[in-house]
Parts: structure tokens; sequence; C-alpha cells
């Protein structure tokens, strides 16, 4: 297994195994228009169980419904990651380039979108239900590229750098994860996301 595929991917589809990754239902995929979120398609699901690779990596708009105005430079991968379980709809996108995962200079930048009902304000985060990407303890709260945000260091799973997270409406939560190579970017990265 090449070194590209030990990436957040991998660890966000070990660490759910037991969830089940599937296509939203007809009735499921409505609710998720309705609420404004953007949620990823049938063809996108089955990429990220298969974890197929973008060589190169896509561009700012990698997610339909979100647009990644800045993406710093050096990435030479790219991977959709989505799922559905409990009623949540996870939908994101990771850049890479093709150092070790362990390697500290490792060029990656991961962002999601959380369709969640229970997202309304930015201490609603401590509650939300992902398996990867918690913000469960070692949190704080810090204005970065114009947003109020929960923030924390990246440590296992996630990886060296940082993770944020926001609210950016009423059922549609907003993480970014960049590894430490982007630390001095995040200003730029946050404040380019714009989700329709």
């Amino acid at each position: 297994m090449k070194a590209i595929n030990k990436t957040l991917t991998l660890a966000a589809v070990s660490l759910v195994a037991a969830a089940t990754l599937h296509a939203p239902s007809a009735h499921a995929a409505a609710a998720v228009t309705a609420t404004g979120c953007p949620a990823p398609s049938k063809a996108e699901i089955k990429r990220s169980y298969d974890a197929k690779e973008d060589k190169p990596a896509k561009g700012a708009t990698a997610l339909k419904g979100v647009h990644v105005g800045y993406i710093p430079k050096g990435f030479t991968h790219g991977q959709v990651v989505a799922q559905q379980h409990h009623g949540v709809t996870e939908y994101g996108y990771q850049w890479t380039d093709d150092r070790s995962e362990i390697d500290l200079k490792r060029r990656f930048l991961w962002v999601r979108v959380v369709c969640w009902p229970g997202a309304r304000e930015l201490a609603d985060l401590k509650k939300l239900p992902v398996t990867l990407g918690t913000f469960t303890s070692g949190v704080k709260t810090r204005t970065i590229g114009g947003r109020q945000v929960l923030t924390k260091l990246g440590d296992g799973a996630l990886g060296a750098g940082r993770y944020t997270g926001w609210v950016e409406r009423e059922g549609v939560v907003v993480t970014v994860m960049a590894g430490r190579p982007h630390l001095g970017d995040l200003d730029k990265i946050i404040a380019g996301v714009k989700v329709s």
C-alpha cells in the first residue's frame, strides 16, 4: 500500500468501520437539500468508500456547494471523504503531498462540511456527532479568518497541525484541518471557504 493511502481518509475509514457508508436515501437527500447543506452524490460516497485518489488534486470547487478560495501550493493528491451515519452527512476533501504521514513537513489540508440539525451555535460543536475530528477537549474559541471558531491542536489520527470548526448557518458545520506547513495560511484558508 502506498504511503499516500495512509492519509486521514484511511484513518477516518478505519475509525468509522462500524458505521455503514452508503448513499443517502431519496428521503434523506431531500432533507439535506431542504437545510441548504451541501451533500455528496452517490458516486462521491462510493469514491470515498473505495479510497479513490485524484492525481492531481482537484481545486477550489472539489466539493459541490463549497468554494475553497485559498488552497496553498504543493499538493499532489486529493481525495473526497463522504459518509452518512445517524442522521449526519459528512462531505469533505483532503489535499496532500506524497510525504509520509509521520513527516512533520507533510503538506495536507482537509475541508469538511457536516450536515447536522443540532448545529445552531459555536458551543454546539462540542457535541458534534462525528468519529474523527471532535471538539470534546483542548478547544479554544478564537477569531481566525474573520470567523469565530473553535480550534485545537491536531493529534492522533488528525495529524500534526491545527483543527478548526464553525457553524456556517443552522444545520451546517464547516471544519478545517491544516497541517503544520500551512499554519501561517490558516487565516486565508478559513476566510476563503464559502458555502452556497
